[in-house]
């Protein structure tokens, strides 16, 4: 099996997963890609959301994805093939389908099913800084996919009453995907999303976040932010629709900060 370029060299590969819906997922993988794009870094976005909604974010119409991530994970297209480029320079996307809905059923039963994901992606690793994977809200095998091919995880929590609810089991599905299927897995860190600073609930959650998962919560919040809301609607990101809003500052300084962390870490 192709083997990943030594750490330090080449693309990293982030899964932005959360099992709980309505957590600024897929808001996340849009606007992070489109910033870390903006800040002169070369991204691909995988769509492995049958919903599409990152697809749909970035103005890649239903008529445009004939050729799309379900065709990719059953060996049918490369990911090459799959993937085109958007209205923003410097970001790529391989669309979701509504075909990749049956795509965990159908790789139930491939060989070497965890990893149809990882090979695909050997075949564009060299060609991008960051690949950004936006999982299905769900521990299915599209997000078990993910997180093999994944160097490590980034994971978006609301800050709301129910914010620690079930990410144990998301932690422990990391765990097993690095016991059984990839080692250097690592969680490369946790965004606060939604937070209402007129909301004293918001800053209690963002806490006890923190008191659990120490540094690996970035000191950047995502807060919720109308203009966040309205931009998918015009498929566009929020760093599009409104460059000044307070949602599309707190992306830039997201990626920033996940460029300063890595460095720090000695990745790039």
């Amino acid at each position: 099996m192709t083997e990943f370029l030594p750490r330090g060299q080449g693309t990293r590969v982030l899964a932005v997963a959360n099992q709980k819906g309505g957590v600024g997922k897929t808001t996340t993988t849009i606007n992070l890609s489109t910033a870390l794009a903006a800040i002169n870094q070369k991204v691909l976005l995988i769509d492995l959301d049958p919903q599409g909604n990152a697809s749909t974010g970035l103005g890649i119409g239903r008529d445009n994805r004939d050729i799309n991530t379900y065709h990719v994970l059953i060996g049918a297209a490369g990911l090459l093939d799959a993937t085109q480029p958007t209205d923003i320079p410097d970001l790529d996307i391989a669309p979701s389908g509504l075909d990749l809905y049956g795509a965990a059923l159908e790789l139930v039963a491939a060989e070497s099913r965890e990893y149809h994901l990882r090979e695909a992606l050997t075949q564009g690793l060299g060609a991008y800084d960051y690949v950004l994977i936006d999982c299905p809200p769900s521990l299915d095998l599209l997000t078990v996919n993910a997180l093999t091919a994944a160097q490590a995880v980034l994971v978006p929590l609301q800050c709301e009453f129910y914010a620690l609810e079930g990410v144990s089991q998301l932690m422990s599905t990391i765990e097993s995907v690095r016991r059984a299927f990839n080692p250097s897995l690592e969680i490369q860190g946790i965004v606060l999303t939604m937070h209402d600073k007129r909301n004293n609930l918001s800053d209690m959650v963002a806490q006890d976040v923190r008191a659990f998962f120490g540094d690996k919560v970035y000191n950047t919040i995502i807060p919720r932010n109308v203009r966040v809301s309205e931009a998918p609607s015009h498929g566009l990101p929020v760093l599009i629709y409104d460059m000044n809003s307070a949602g599309a500052q707190a992306y830039l300084a997201l990626a920033g900060e996940i460029i300063h962390r890595e460095r720090r870490m000695g990745v790039s």
